[in-house]
């Protein structure tokens, strides 16, 4: 692959929004990830896969062990796995450690997005079909009131 091709591949992540680019093609591979302050880094890798969700601890003055569930990428958010289907999750259900909350659209591909850990829904920070940026808060989990 030539550098005007992956120069090309980082000014698409770019305009994109994207924080990960994988790309395959004529028998090459590689990821493109974007650095916190914001240049690409490159490296070759293996067949594309999402990066574990984020997860913040916060505490808060009630008390309550909040964690935030944050979008590992841009996507659209679905709260069920269907449109006539209930939510996977609301607010007070309790969840179990690789629950699904919800269901994360990227590049045409459905990704499961599950609890990191026992707890109680706190806030869903997300519409149903609204588009989610990589970072963004999409659940708070109080592990407290497990």
């Amino acid at each position: 692959m030539e550098s005007k091709d992956i120069r090309e591949l980082a000014l698409i992540m770019r305009e994109m929004g994207l924080s990960v680019l994988d790309y395959s093609g004529k028998g090459e591979s590689i990821r493109l990830e974007r650095s916190a302050a914001g240049s690409p880094a490159v490296a070759t890798s293996a067949p594309a896969t999402f990066a574990e969700t984020t997860v913040e601890h916060r505490t808060s003055p009630a008390a309550k062990e909040l964690v935030a569930v944050n979008s590992p990428t841009v996507g659209t958010f679905y709260a069920a796995s269907e449109p006539d289907k209930a939510p996977f999750v609301a607010v007070g259900d309790a969840v179990r450690s690789g629950d699904v909350l919800c269901l994360l659209e990227a590049m045409k591909m459905l990704n499961e997005i599950t609890a990191p850990c026992d707890g109680v829904i706190a806030e869903i920070c997300a519409e149903d079909k609204q588009v989610v940026e990589y970072g963004q808060a999409l659940f708070t989990i109080d592990t407290a009131a497990v």
